[in-house]
């Protein structure tokens, strides 16, 4: 089941990064990418100096760099030259406390001013960044901080005394602790050693193997893994941002992405200052009218959201986005977990453009596959490889790896390794990351198809995939269907055991504003989902959820309602943001 495409939403092709994706994907190379990066001498490099410094230095650093709204609406502009000197600072104090090359410095802060700071500051130092998701408890916190062997902590006073003090024992590689406002017992005020902090630092040039940035990303099953990224990434980043996300400098680009996740630091930091953007951060949550009012009031070009919220955006109606303008708003794209047809279809029907959705991991680092500008839009599809990344199909076995080149094949995707920003390790777990490769492959864990014209299309993780009655089934071509009942405003779907089939398939339902659940309502939902799909594909059981748990990237974690529908282990459930009702 797929939708008609959407025409590209330039003018011209010409009005793109990309004109011609055909001819750019045959002239490129990483080499090129490499010649747009500023290097020190050496070949030598460092993000920061990518993201910041090089722009102050070529005449630049009056362009606001990041613009912060805060909860109350407060709005605080920092130009390149402001973020220069504020990174400068925060750098000279991780060095007067100790804090050498390599070392882990964490976040754990909501979307602040000192956290953008301190993510650039720290690499500027040469140490490594590791964003933790302000929502955590003390126990995913602890587990992260020890396996990167926390050296020090940025945080509140209030988030320092409820989730860290308490484990400050447990973790002996932990000697510092910064807080953003105050003073507190075992931590330090931030406030007065970045005044009393020299506004000049000389940026510490790395090699491009040197590690950056170290992300958490959880598994089904065990501990969370570390993932190791270097300085080399930023040229995936810069590319990716200007080719997928056709950012320009001088843009007003807004990623509602936390940094706790990889999409707010890849897309919500790096890629945009290597752009020369003006970032828009906003502090507060989700708000249908807010965010409105802020695409229009801050004429935001390029935006870049997750299919949850654009989901909440559908289930609020459309008079809210009738209520206002953007008349320079350019581009829409989506990431997090695959956008289904609908949603992109209501984009282009709402704001006169598709969202264009794109899929990569944490441990790609940076998009890989993508819906462009100049191109077609076919709403569900990822779209096509990036540039420079060779994707594939495969077939799995004892035997090795086996590409599936026929059309519409069903396998694991998978990519041929060697780009930029590319993992380097599972931290200390190196038998865990040789299992990612396989003859020449590394494999997402993600099973897609290719069609005739080369757009890939998701299907699942490979342990979503519903094996029933001989029949496999991909729960996003259900969610999907279900996605275009009117009643619906989110769908999780799963297998569940069976004597027959093996698996049947349930899905669990929330309604959008004025549909209630009804036993008639699940008869009609049903009865919809067999005239889209086939008896054999539709779900044999819809329960009703007020809300779906998504983790704070805005994926339904279909293992846990899977866990709990069976009685299983929950699993890790530390990035767990929203939870059903």
């Amino acid at each position: 089941m797929q939708m008609p495409p959407i025409e590209k939403t330039q003018p011209t092709c010409d009005s793109s990064n990309m004109p011609d994706y055909d001819a750019l994907r045959g002239s490129f190379s990483w080499e090129d990418a490499k010649a747009e990066i500023e290097y020190f001498d050496g070949g030598l490099l460092n993000i920061a100096h990518v993201a910041v410094d090089r722009h102050v230095q070529s005449g630049h650093g009056d362009q606001i760099a990041l613009r912060w709204i805060s909860k109350s609406g407060d709005v605080t502009n920092f130009t390149y030259s402001d973020l220069q000197e504020r990174t400068n600072r925060f750098a000279n104090v991780l060095k007067a406390r100790g804090i050498k090359k390599g070392e882990r410095v964490y976040s754990l802060l909501g979307r602040v001013p000192e956290l953008y700071i301190s993510a650039l500051g720290t690499m500027k130092a040469g140490a490594v960044f590791c964003p933790l998701f302000s929502a955590f408890g003390p126990e995913p916190i602890q587990s992260r901080m020890e396996i990167g062997d926390a050296a020090a902590i940025l945080t509140s006073s209030r988030l320092f005394k409820r989730k860290v003090k308490g484990i400050r024992e447990t973790l002996p590689a932990l000697r510092e602790v910064f807080l953003i406002d105050g003073n507190a017992d075992g931590a330090l005020n931030l406030a007065p050693l970045m005044e009393e902090a020299s506004p000049s630092f000389d940026t510490v040039p790395m090699d491009p193997e040197d590690m950056a940035l170290l992300h958490f990303t959880s598994g089904t099953t065990g501990k969370p893994k570390g993932v190791v990224h270097v300085h080399a990434a930023v040229v995936a980043h810069h590319m990716t941002g200007r080719i997928a996300l056709d950012l320009r400098p001088g843009d007003i680009y807004w990623c509602t992405a936390d940094p706790g996740w990889v999409t707010g630091t890849s897309y919500g930091i790096i890629a945009p200052l290597t752009n020369r953007t003006t970032m828009i951060v906003d502090e507060a949550e989700f708000d249908v009218k807010r965010w409105y009012g802020t695409l229009e009031s801050e004429g935001v070009n390029v935006w870049y959201t997750a299919p949850t919220a654009i989901r909440m955006l559908m289930k609020a109606g459309t008079e809210e986005a009738k209520a206002h303008t953007f008349p320079n708003l350019r581009f829409m794209a989506s990431v997090g977990e695959p956008l289904n047809p609908e949603a992109v279809v209501w984009g282009h029907e709402t704001f006169g453009m598709p969202f264009h959705d794109n899929w990569w991991q944490t441990e790609t680092g940076g998009i890989m596959i993508a819906n462009y500008a100049s191109m077609e839009v076919k709403p569900g599809s990822m779209g096509k490889p990036l540039p420079g990344i060779e994707a594939g199909i495969v077939e799995v076995s004892e035997d090795g790896a086996r590409e599936l080149a026929e059309p519409s094949a069903m396998g694991e995707l998978a990519l041929r390794p060697g780009w930029p920003s590319m993992m380097r390790a599972y931290l200390h777990e190196e038998e865990r990351y040789a299992k990612c490769f396989r003859d020449g492959w590394y494999l997402s864990g993600d099973l897609a198809m290719r069609d005739a014209d080369g757009y890939f299309w998701f299907v699942g993780r490979s342990n979503d995939l519903i094996k029933s009655a001989g029949h496999l089934i991909g729960p996003f071509e259900v969610e999907s269907a279900l996605m275009e009942h009117e009643a619906v405003a989110e769908v999780g779907v799963i297998g569940i055991p069976d004597e027959t089939s093996g698996e049947i398939v349930k899905a669990y339902v929330a309604l959008k504003p004025g549909h209630d659940a009804s036993e008639k309502l699940k008869l009609e939902l049903i009865g919809h989902a067999r005239k889209k799909l086939g008896p054999a594909v539709a779900p044999k059981d819809i329960a009703f959820r007020t809300n779906l748990p998504k983790t704070r990237s805005g994926k339904i974690m279909r293992r846990l309602l899977k866990a709990r529908e069976l009685g299983l282990p929950e699993g890790d459930i530390s990035t767990l943001e929203s939870d059903e009702q």
